[in-house]
């Protein structure tokens, strides 16, 4: 191919198809810039120099391990900016996510950091076919959220008329996508259902419109959901991966061959490790993803430990892209889960069920799949409370719903049970039963 063709198939060629051998030495020159702005951080200054860790200490990528991993505790502990190794007179945007105390995870970023990410996405965009002609439709939660915005100057960067829908109202959605041409869209996957059944609804063929494209993410799901959005909605969807403290969305993304999501080398050093014992375990082996920021100004974050489990694919793909691909993520190594798009901790739950004093101590949540939606369930035992006391009971019901909502960023059903009712365990407690479709 010559140049031009090239670029008619990859938004930056010249990274994209980078020979393995230069993207690893790539690499190993972006994290040597990234540790001198680490080592002014003080979080990373005094870790690292308690170590002697210098840029010198990393001569190949394998180097990295002499560093020790970040956690999501560490960021915790460093609140707000105790991982800042920039100038904060230089931040242009915060971002968070939530977390279980009330403390959430934050990172900064440069102009630097969000044209970066921004440019990812937009190669991500392209990968799949989207170009500046397409109509971009954002049905992603915009604020604290990555979802939103980075999908958003993604797709202004691509070139491509953006919509930002923000969620929800799907009968507007729908109505976007009719009036103004909609081709591609962004959208959680149980929220890509509830729109097919919009649709249906308002006795609207999704084929006669001129959705094409959907970019789905931020909550897991199987390959047969996928392929069953897929039908509902004709179009093609692909798999994202992302994460607030990597950036947001855009790290990981599938081709058009749908075979795996390429994770950006040029941006992102990842490993797969045993989680028990934190050594790597061999490609197609499946473990915890730990991944390195490499071109990021304000807040670079060295070995995070996602607490996802995936893999890392074998073999080189069809598209002709040398950075490896890794596997759906299959779960995760901690007590989060994800529903409807949204991070939740069991501890997160049982902090406001604490403020109640009629309530015990044993509580469970379950999550299942109710006509293609997904439902927290909430039970909790009541402690010497009479279930017979109704008007006081559904107060406090609808208390609860609210006090939940309002730290968990959605609304469980909430149901108030007598004493010994729930299962007890012997050792530590099962306090989340997914019983949603293909997570048994």
């Amino acid at each position: 191919m010559d140049n031009n063709e090239l670029r008619k198939e990859y938004w930056q060629p010249e990274l994209e198809t980078m020979p393995r051998e230069q993207l690893r030495a790539l690499q190993v020159k972006k994290l040597q810039d990234t540790l001198r702005i680490c080592l002014n951080s003080p979080f990373y200054s005094e870790r690292l120099g308690k170590l002697g860790i210098t840029p010198e200490s990393i001569q190949t990528v394998e180097d990295i391990r002499k560093i020790p991993f970040t956690t999501k505790q560490d960021l915790r502990d460093a609140y707000p900016f105790g991982l800042v190794g920039g100038n904060m007179d230089d931040a242009i945007r915060i971002h968070s996510s939530s977390g279980t105390t009330g403390r959430p995870t934050v990172v900064a970023y440069s102009r630097h950091d969000i044209d970066s990410w921004a440019n990812m996405i937009a190669r991500d965009m392209y990968m799949v076919g989207c170009r500046k002609s397409d109509v971009f439709q954002n049905s992603s939660g915009y604020g604290m959220f990555t979802g939103g915005l980075g999908f958003q100057y993604g797709a202004e960067k691509l070139g491509a008329t953006t919509v930002p829908a923000a969620a929800g109202n799907s009968k507007r959605q729908l109505l976007f996508i009719k009036d103004f041409g909609t081709t591609c869209l962004h959208a959680i996957p149980s929220y890509a259902i509830r729109l097919a059944e919009v649709f249906r609804e308002e006795g609207v063929d999704p084929r006669d419109t001129k959705l094409r494209t959907l970019f789905i993410g931020a909550e897991p799901h199987t390959e047969e959901q996928r392929r069953r959005i897929e039908r509902l909605l004709g179009v093609k969807a692909y798999n994202s991966f992302g994460m607030t403290e990597m950036n947001g969305p855009g790290v990981a993304f599938e081709c058009k061959y749908q075979n795996g999501m390429h994770l950006w080398e040029d941006n992102y050093i990842v490993e797969i490790v045993d989680p028990d014992t934190l050594e790597p375990v061999p490609d197609g082996e499946m473990g915890e993803m730990v991944l390195t920021t490499l071109d990021r100004t304000m807040m670079p974050i060295l070995r995070y430990r996602t607490r996802d489990l995936t893999r890392i694919l074998t073999g080189e793909c069809p598209c002709g892209r040398t950075h490896r691909r890794i596997d759906r993520i299959k779960g995760r190594t901690d007590d989060m889960f994800i529903i409807k798009g949204v991070n939740v901790f069991p501890m997160q739950v049982e902090k406001i069920l604490v403020q109640y004093p009629g309530l015990g101590s044993n509580y469970l949540i379950t999550l299942e799949t109710i006509d293609d939606n997904d439902i927290m369930k909430v039970e909790v035992e009541l402690d010497e409370m009479s279930t017979d006391v109704y008007p006081e009971l559904q107060k406090m019901t609808r208390d609860i719903q609210r006090a939940l909502r309002d730290e968990i960023l959605l609304t469980p059903k909430v149901m108030l049970v007598k004493k010994g009712s729930l299962p007890q365990s012997e050792g530590k407690a099962v306090r989340v039963k997914d019983l949603r479709e293909g997570r048994s």
